[in-house]
């Protein structure tokens, strides 16, 4: 193969890294931290957590997702938070770590809405190894062995590492059983090029989503336990030419949740796209302060032998106060 060949191959792939949409959960009604720093406070009192997610766990493709955060309500109105966020490839070395600050703050719209604007910002930085590619000009072309590293000036004007700064907002608009809010990632549309004197602005990222809480045992016929729930979500993404709508539903009986959501590309770009891409398991346990969750995303593509993609999640709310504990919305309550 040419070098410029081989160049554009590894350029044109480094290139869909850097503008890669941004890591998605599949548990994202579990841990809504991952969808809007709106969701700062949201549960008044200390809450925390993190999620792995591994995509496509067979040999070298391997992609892994770490997400954790921390926040918590600082007065009636004010709430503060941080997250962390880290994903990176086995095959490529390519990994990417952003930690964030959330503030969000509750303002009272009447008896029953209020609405929680809030801002976060944070600290990414990225890295690629362009020291490990192996170019035409490094292997000896009589004795096929490889001869130090490459010259060229393609490679070498590449840096390993960029560093930015990120801006995103939101809101959420929520009463007793419901909530809808969107985001915006990536306001100030940071500079994310390897190249020296590059510009590569990060696509916005916008998530519009809801969730609304049904009882289900008000009968006294009814055979299901005592304070189940039907729980239902949407939510919609949109990153560059990527987009993407989720649609959920869950029965919650007290302690356990069985749930899916059904994966769906509505503005398909081509003939080949699928309208639904994946259907998404999940179930959750709570107990105590803590809730385990699990999920497992089935691929209706015609993408085979990726073993598909696994989500483990484990969140942590303390519950010491009463009044606190009266406040949080009946989607997440396991009280309620």
């Amino acid at each position: 193969m040419k070098l410029k060949n081989i160049l554009f191959v590894v350029l044109s792939f480094v290139s869909f890294q850097v503008k890669a949409q941004d890591p998605v959960f599949s548990q994202f009604s579990l841990i809504p931290e991952t969808l809007n720093p709106g969701f700062t406070g949201f549960q008044y009192n200390w809450r925390a957590g993190i999620i792995h997610k591994r995509q496509w766990p067979d040999g070298n493709r391997v992609i892994d997702t770490d997400f954790g955060f921390l926040n918590k309500m600082v007065g009636e109105h004010a709430a503060l938070g941080i997250t962390v966020l880290n994903n990176r490839e086995a095959y490529t070395n390519y990994n990417y770590l952003q930690v964030n600050a959330a503030y969000s703050y509750k303002v009272e719209l009447d008896y029953e809405w209020s609405i929680r604007p809030a801002l976060e910002v944070g600290f990414g930085s990225k890295s690629y190894n362009f020291r490990n590619l192996l170019l035409e000009d490094q292997i000896n072309g009589n004795t096929g062995e490889i001869d130090g590293g490459t010259v060229d000036p393609g490679v070498l004007g590449q840096k390993n590492n960029i560093n930015f700064v990120d801006i995103s907002a939101g809101f959420i608009v929520d009463n007793s059983v419901g909530w809808f809010g969107a985001s915006i990632k990536h306001l100030n549309r940071p500079n994310i090029s390897y190249l020296d004197g590059g510009n590569e602005p990060l696509d916005l990222f916008l998530s519009i989503h809801s969730g609304y809480a049904f009882d289900i045992d008000d009968s006294p016929s009814s055979i299901l336990p005592d304070e189940s729930k039907l729980l239902v979500n949407l939510n919609y993404m949109r990153q560059s030419q990527f987009n993407r709508l989720d649609i959920g539903g869950a029965l919650k009986f007290k302690q356990l949740l069985f749930g899916a959501n059904l994966v769906t590309n509505p503005e398909g770009k081509s003939a080949n796209s699928h309208l639904i891409t994946s259907v998404n398991p999940y179930v959750s346990v709570h107990f105590g302060d803590f809730n385990f969750g699990y999920s497992y995303d089935i691929s209706t593509s015609k993408l085979g032998h990726t073993q598909g993609i696994h989500e483990i999640s484990l969140t942590w709310q303390l519950r010491f106060c009463e009044s606190c504990v009266a406040t949080v919305n009946k989607y997440y309550d396991y009280d309620k």
